[in-house]
């Protein structure tokens, strides 16, 4: 019995990023923008899990898992009135009303999902109660702007509460920090009070980093000024193929805790990266033409372009998988360990060729793991989608836990600290009512990612399972000076 899945979109980042997933699901299951079957796939049906994302209507359409949640209308309205109108339970959209937005503003997204708390709930409710077998729930946001930021935050905390045996995922967009390409002055702010969220009541954080989606556009796939809809076409890619053994089940990785379980052997550390090779940038119109044989065609690339790669060997791919340039994370792996890695390879495998890969990755000592673990790279081995006619032998896609988020937190950190210290932009935040007594809830999250900073780079001390006693320890002795 598959298990199923409530993908949560929260924001314009959120609902952008998620409409192309859903594109990309319904390419890969044949499934037409109406929400039926092509006939193709009618007449050839293959075993797969459609009904972890998708369930079945009255009427035989393919109704995504999905709420679309905002707090301004612009992306809801175009989602609900493009070529994948018809896709959507139209019950599942929530816009606010006077659909002025948060401003790019946390304490303003945090403040309006508790006025909304009863509508977004119920239609929660309604959507897992429709559930035979609820694995958990995925949420899709950015972590700098208002919405999704704010209201995710939000969310957050009321599926731990709601939904406490429920696993919470989720795939957060983490800004640009490059000045001359952020617009939103006050993102430090957003990023941290979103990340103390994401740090205590998330399961398992997708990161997929701006500023490497960026470089990867402009290094590998040569688009001097990638646009959004590029961008978030690489996104829907990476998020479709993590979800690639829950959709086409093989020996491994079948289920979401499974998943899961095998990349988070620590509550907290529980931020992972991604990488995908080749890259492909799927044409934007009509969903992917089919042919005359039944078979979405790969080729037909918005303006023809895919990352040249002469050779997809098992080998060939991970490696590649484990090379900066093809990761999602502006995070340097040359330095840190891994805590966890699986890789997913698509395609004509061999599983004597994934053997002899991972022993001449192993010979060579092309990959560091913590010293206190096991030192292993999980492979599945997942099918293709029979609709979708790729020009490459082997697609690999990676998803790690690594030490090297550290520095991506500790990015966060400096910029948040470097505005903070002047007490800047704050105004609209002491305005809301989070903050107008006092500003303790930017302490209380610096703190917990400052300690998440620490526990990552702990992970790479052989004596790390002493952390968490050696900081509890710490902390009774300065309680007890201050009793004395």
């Amino acid at each position: 019995m598959p298990r199923e899945i409530i993908t949560l979109q929260v924001g314009q980042c959120g609902n952008q990023i998620g409409s192309e997933f859903w594109k990309q699901l319904c390419a890969e299951h044949g499934i037409a923008p109406d929400g039926l079957l092509r006939d193709f796939a009618s007449e050839k049906p293959i075993d797969d899990r459609k009904d972890v994302f998708f369930y079945r209507a009255d009427d035989g359409r393919y109704v995504p898992r999905a709420l679309l949640i905002d707090l301004e209308p612009r992306v809801v309205n175009k989602i609900s009135s493009g070529v994948h109108r018809a896709l959507y339970n139209p019950e599942n959209m929530f816009v606010a009303q006077d659909g002025g937005g948060a401003g790019n503003n946390w304490a303003s997204g945090f403040r309006q999902g508790e006025e909304h708390h009863d509508t977004v709930l119920e239609m929660i409710d309604r959507e897992a109660d429709g559930s035979d077998s609820l694995e958990g729930f995925t949420m899709c946001h950015s972590i700098a702007g208002g919405t999704g930021s704010g209201m995710g935050s939000y969310l957050l905390e009321k599926l731990n509460d709601h939904f406490p045996k429920k696993l919470v995922q989720t795939y957060s967009v983490f800004p640009n920090w490059d000045h001359s390409q952020s617009d939103v002055v006050v993102q430090p702010y957003n990023s941290l009070l979103t990340l103390k969220r994401l740090t205590l009541n998330a399961d398992c954080v997708v990161v997929l980093d701006n500023t490497a989606l960026n470089r990867i556009a402009v290094d590998r796939l040569r688009l001097p000024n990638p646009t959004v809809d590029q961008l978030n076409s690489i996104v829907a890619t990476i998020m479709a193929a993590s979800t690639t053994t829950l959709r086409y089940p093989g020996y491994m990785s079948n289920d979401l805790v499974g998943l899961v379980a095998s990349l988070v052997p620590t509550p907290r550390c529980h931020f992972l990266m991604t990488g995908y090779t080749p890259l492909v940038l799927r044409d934007g119109g009509d969903d992917n033409i089919n042919d005359n044989k039944g078979v979405i065609k790969e080729g037909r690339t918005r303006d023809s372009v895919t990352i040249q790669v002469r050779k997809t060997t098992a080998l060939d791919v991970m490696r590649r998988l484990t090379q900066t340039q093809y990761m999602m994370v502006s995070a340097g792996t040359r330095g840190g360990c891994y805590i966890s890695m699986l890789n997913i390879l698509q395609g004509e495998v061999d599983p004597t060729e994934v053997h002899k890969a991972l022993q001449r990755i192993r010979e060579r000592n092309m990959i560091r793991f913590i010293p206190w673990g096991p030192a292993s790279i999980q492979v599945a081995l997942a099918r293709k989608s029979p609709y979708i006619n790729s020009s490459h032998r082997v697609t690999g896609f990676m998803l790690a836990n690594h030490t090297a988020m550290a520095e991506l937190f500790s990015k966060t950190l400096g910029q948040y600290d470097r505005i903070r210290k002047r007490s800047a932009f704050l105004d609209n935040y002491r305005k809301e009512p989070m903050f107008e007594a006092n500003l303790d809830e930017f302490d209380d999250a610096r703190e917990v990612v400052q300690g998440l900073v620490d526990e990552y780079r702990a992970c790479e001390r052989a004596d790390y399972i002493n952390f968490g006693s050696e900081e509890s320890g710490n902390k009774m002795m300065v309680d007890s000076v201050r009793r004395m």
